[in-house]
């Protein structure tokens, strides 16, 4: 039929792709060493903020900080090998990601079910691109298909069909994300099937 969209998982009758593992923060005073890790900064009761990298821990006096910036001035500063300010966050109110065990996703509509406590930041849950209502900027997960991962990529586009006819999104790695904000520079993107994509 002309103009139908192809089922990304025809020909796989009962088969759905691994799900990755999602993002469980970890109080920094646990999560060992910091460079260039990704960090959620706050304060519980009152709200999070995320898209930080951290450098390593300092001690001033008898307190413990941990510099942290926009994720896009650590890789600007990466790529280029320049200096950038990081304010000194209080050890207790950085929080870094990290990967917990790989499960099967469960997409629900009861609000319930969704209510977070406000003592941590919320532990993120991958969603199969999908059955995401955008793509474009977030970061995203590229399944192999030898079960293996590839994080720190953002999507460049939604969902379209390919010259081959699959379903599919074109991503970029996080470097050439940043780097096409602040040099103009179109990044290389790579076109990724539809059923090895999710939000991460």
């Amino acid at each position: 039929m002309t103009g139908a969209v192809p089922d990304p998982f025809a020909g796989h009758p009962g088969w759905a792709p691994e799900q990755p593992r999602p993002v469980v923060p970890t109080p920094a005073t646990m999560a060992g060493q910091l460079r260039g890790r990704r960090v959620l900064i706050g304060l519980p009761g009152h709200g999070w903020r995320g898209d930080l990298r951290a450098d390593e821990k300092v001690v001033q006096g008898s307190r413990t900080y941990v510099p942290v910036m926009p994720e896009a001035e650590w890789y600007r500063a990466e790529a280029e090998q320049t200096e950038v300010f990081a304010p000194l966050v209080p050890v207790e109110r950085v929080w870094a990601e990290e990967y917990g065990m790989a499960g099967t996703a469960t997409p629900t509509d009861d609000v319930v079910s969704r209510l977070v406590s406000l003592d941590e930041p919320p532990r993120r849950t991958p969603v199969a691109a999908l059955d995401a209502d955008r793509l474009t900027g977030r970061r995203v997960v590229q399944m192999l298909e030898d079960g293996g991962e590839r994080r720190d990529l953002r999507a460049v586009t939604e969902l379209h069909t390919s010259d081959d006819g699959d379903i599919c999104a074109r991503v970029t790695t996080e470097l050439d994300w940043y780097r096409w904000a602040w040099s103009g520079r179109t990044p290389p993107t790579l076109e990724i099937p539809v059923h090895l994509l999710w939000v991460e």
